[in-house]
């Protein structure tokens, strides 16, 4: 099985990718900010 790297049908791909990011970064930026408070307040 070949991967097939079409940069004209990537416009779809992309949305999906933005997405999926968005879904699995914005949680982990949230869970790394409040992580890193609770530090700071614990170090304090």
């Amino acid at each position: 099985m070949a991967m097939q790297s079409t940069p004209s049908r990537s416009s779809g791909n992309g949305v999906k990718l933005v997405l999926a990011w968005g879904f699995v970064g914005i949680p982990l930026v949230w869970g790394v900010v409040q992580t890193l408070i609770n530090a700071i307040k614990a170090f304090h």
